[in-house]
């Protein structure tokens, strides 16, 4: 059957100026991180896309070695533009990134110019495109100078592969120094995507008020901390989670009882709010203006849709703040 893109999808969740530029995203964006790769069942892949889109999720980021296999899910993405999407190109967000292992020898990793122009390039043939709208360097290269990979940004996006650049994982400190030499250069930095949530809370020691006063937006990533801010493991650990399997980003140490006390109280504050324990991480997040969107993960529809709810109330009292506050800081 053929897709049509449903009418009243703008009108399904909000979106934002991504810090002081003039891109807008919507308040939660789709990330292909897992669930997306070669490995993974595509029809289920094309399903979640088009049911994001038809939500109002016009935001999908990747990375170059996103899959598993590394680089298949940009190609899984590939597939749905040509085929159901080809028509929405410039109703869409797509961002990629290189920083991290993606092939043997010394120039398949880091910040150097080489591998984040090569890498940029691969990433374009996979998801057969011309341009990506946002391209990140994914991690701070200690033995590169910043100058070159914030120079390699600048003339990415000079070149025309890439509309905006945006950096991630990067301390305070390091996003100030790379926002500036971008600044310089002419290619204001335009997002900083960080992990985020209720259990790892660096952002706020600065980097935020980083971001806040150089104009740059904010897309937290792992806003459910993996699926432990969730009710997945409010009984124990089910059988096809990712505690479960092989993931190597959650393994069964991350589940202490410490943890489990914390997640059922969470969830009781949540259920006093008429939200899922997910639908309150998310909404946490975004009660910050300095937020610019969030970033899910999904594996099937229903949780795209009960993230999406989360934007329905995103308003905490003052009550409400000081318990989460004093669950998360019980030893």
């Amino acid at each position: 059957m053929e897709y049509t893109a449903k009418e009243n999808r703008y009108t399904q969740i909000p979106y934002k100026r991504c810090g002081k530029s003039g891109l807008k995203l919507p308040a939660v964006s789709l990330g292909l991180w897992h669930n997306f790769g070669g490995s993974d069942e595509y029809k289920n892949s094309r399903k979640m896309l088009l049911h994001a889109f038809d939500n109002g999720i016009t935001h999908f980021d990747l990375a170059n070695n996103y899959g598993p296999p590394p680089g298949s899910a940009e190609e899984t993405l590939g597939k749905v533009l040509k085929n159901e999407l080809k028509g929405h190109r410039d109703e869409l967000v797509i961002s990629s990134k290189a920083g991290y292992y993606m092939w043997p020898g010394p120039y398949g990793d880091w910040g150097s110019r080489k591998y984040l122009i090569s890498s940029l390039d691969q990433s374009l043939k996979r998801m057969k495109l011309q341009y990506v709208d946002i391209f990140y360097s994914h991690r701070p290269d200690p033995d590169t100078p910043l100058e070159e990979t914030m120079g390699a940004l600048h003339d990415i996006v000079k070149s025309g592969k890439a509309i905006y650049a945006g950096i991630s994982n990067y301390s305070a400190e390091m996003t100030l120094q790379a926002s500036e030499i971008l600044q310089a250069l002419g290619t204001p930095c335009l997002i900083h995507q960080p992990k985020y949530n209720m259990f790892e809370r660096w952002v706020e020691g600065g980097l935020l008020d980083v971001l806040e006063k150089k104009g740059i937006g904010c897309i937290p990533f792992s806003p459910l901390a993996q699926g432990l801010l969730t009710d997945r493991y409010l009984n124990g650990i089910p059988k096809d989670s990712r505690i479960a399997g092989s993931s190597i980003f959650l393994g069964k140490n991350a589940l202490t009882e410490d943890t489990i006390k914390k997640i059922k109280s969470l969830n009781d504050v949540a259920a006093a709010r008429g939200q899922s324990l997910a639908q309150m991480a998310l909404a946490w997040i975004l009660k910050d203006s300095r937020i610019t969107s969030v970033l899910i993960g999904s594996s099937k529809i229903k949780q795209i849709d009960d993230s999406l709810k989360a934007v329905q109330n995103t308003t905490f009292s003052a009550e409400e703040i000081s318990s989460i506050d004093k669950i998360l800081s019980k030893d």
